[in-house]
């Protein structure tokens, strides 16, 4: 017996903005515990919610990136239930009117070909508290402690449609996740730190039996917080329910948890509907209306997404599809290269000195490109003067290393290390034949027909000059030492 997978994410991203979605408290996540609260986020009788306009932004800017509809009417509704990490015994959601409907996400499917994932709404909500337990697990604490920094901080909910064109499996699964974090990034509405809480996810997975048309009981997972961990969950969850509906069993629909040690799903509850949570018009805030002229404005605001960027840099600089990739996978990446075009003479070799030498040193530093301490002004420069042949690879890559360490110009580094081309001829002869006399073998092997050694003396040449001697030069020596 074979199953369709049919995947369901419900992705919470929080936004970035200064204060919380209904007060002016702090959303800043490295404050201690408790100290960005106040009234309003707490749920203090009397204390009424006034609307964070920048949040609000965020959540179409999204919607649109998502290709969604935007609502010209939307409004507010209380979630109710009870938990210790929500205050008010009621989250402050969207029900009926989100911001943002009807879109959908484009990813590569197995089979390399576009699909268009679903996207039922992307609507805004509050966050909760956090649970802080006292052995960093749930399973094991004997208490928890809660902080409630986090409650109301404003987070959008990216609902996907498992009846239009659902997840089918793993490998879509992460295409689709990456790609809602890296457009979140790209557009500024959201720094995705997973690590801070700040994108998570609920995954809801059900099987059914290949060609029926009939959806099975879904099973949900909360609040995962890592893709490695989505992945984990939802591939035994896929054996799990594969096995129960082989063996005649019926799925529960309910929500479970993943045992990250055990590496399983654990039941938690059933699972939720609709009217479990008593959704009701939230009554402290009035509707709104978005008038075309602001989404317009909004929708030209939006900046240019990844694959369009990608699409642009193959275009109009002649880089390949596969670096482009590379290039616009972090808009800071990109913005850094876009930057570099205007005063660099060799696009090509800027992009591949940006994904090969550049990252190597960012990489070991821990320094994200944003932060990178060599300029794109001065990184070009460096590019100028390996596209002139004015010095070599090696010494290029001397250069920059000491650029990344000194922020000095690479012409000033050159000159202070001694680095400048070997421009004697008559030097650069004598560490040939230095060089012959000393790899007589090679020597013998390339007059026998093995042009192979060429290269291998090229490279004594270059490191008894520490780089300095000009690559062509130098083959043109050694091929009229040999066969003169």
């Amino acid at each position: 017996m074979n199953f369709d997978v049919i995947i369901c994410f419900e992705v919470h991203a929080e936004l970035d903005t200064k204060t919380k979605l209904f007060c002016k408290c702090s959303t800043n996540s490295d404050a201690p515990p408790n100290t960005n609260v106040c009234p309003v986020c707490t749920g203090q009788p009397g204390a009424l919610p006034v609307l964070n306009r920048m949040a609000v932004e965020h959540c179409v800017r999204a919607g649109l990136s998502l290709n969604c509809t935007i609502a010209n009417h939307a409004g507010f509704a209380r979630k109710n239930y009870f938990y210790p990490d929500l205050p008010k015994g009621y989250q402050i959601s969207q029900f009926e009117f989100p911001f943002c409907t009807d879109g959908f996400l484009e990813i590569m499917d197995d089979n390399g070909k576009e699909y268009k994932v679903g996207i039922k709404r992307v609507h805004l909500e509050e966050d909760a508290g956090k649970l802080l337990h006292a052995s960093g697990s749930l399973k094991t604490s004997t208490y928890s402690l809660v902080d409630f920094n986090r409650a109301g901080v404003p987070l959008i909910e990216i609902v996907a449609d498992h009846t239009r064109n659902p997840i089918r499996s793993l490998t879509e699964a992460r295409l689709y996740l990456e790609k809602i974090r890296q457009i979140l990034r790209y557009i500024g509405v959201s720094k995705c730190r997973m690590e801070k809480g700040e994108l998570r996810c609920d995954a809801n997975i059900s099987l059914r039996q290949k060609g029926s048309k009939e959806f099975g009981n879904r099973v949900e997972m909360k609040n995962m917080a890592s893709f490695k961990l989505v992945l984990e969950a939802l591939s035994y969850e896929i054996k799990r329910q594969s096995g129960k509906l082989r063996a005649g069993e019926t799925i529960i629909q309910e929500t479970r948890l993943y045992d990250e040690a055990s590496k399983v799903t654990v039941p938690m509850r059933s699972k939720e509907n609709a009217p479990d949570y008593r959704y009701f018009p939230e009554p402290d805030l009035v509707d709104i209306d978005l008038d075309r002229g602001y989404i317009e404005k909004l929708t030209n605001e939006t900046p240019e997404l990844p694959e369009q960027k990608a699409n642009r840099i193959i275009k109009d600089y002649g880089i390949p599809a596969g670096d482009a990739v590379i290039l616009t996978k972090e808009k800071g990446v990109s913005d850094y290269f876009l930057s570099c075009v205007p005063i660099c003479s060799d696009t090509s070799r800027a992009s591949k000195w940006i994904i090969k030498e550049l990252f190597k040193l960012l990489n070991a530093s821990s320094i994200p490109i944003e932060k990178c301490p060599v300029t794109p002004e001065r990184f070009s420069m460096l590019i100028n003067l390996l596209s002139n042949g004015d010095i070599t690879d090696i010494i290029g890559r001397t250069v920059l290393e000491e650029m990344f360490h000194d922020e000095t110009e690479p012409l000033d580094i050159i000159k202070k290390k001694g680095l400048e081309p070997i421009e004697n001829k008559d030097e650069l002869k004598k560490t040939v034949d230095t060089v012959l006399l000393q790899n007589r073998g090679a020597v013998s092997q390339i007059r026998q027909g093995n042009t192979k050694s060429i290269s291998y003396l090229i490279g004594q040449v270059m490191k008894k000059t520490n780089g300095r001697a000009n690559p062509k030069e130098t083959r043109d020596l050694i091929d009229e030492a040999i066969r003169g």
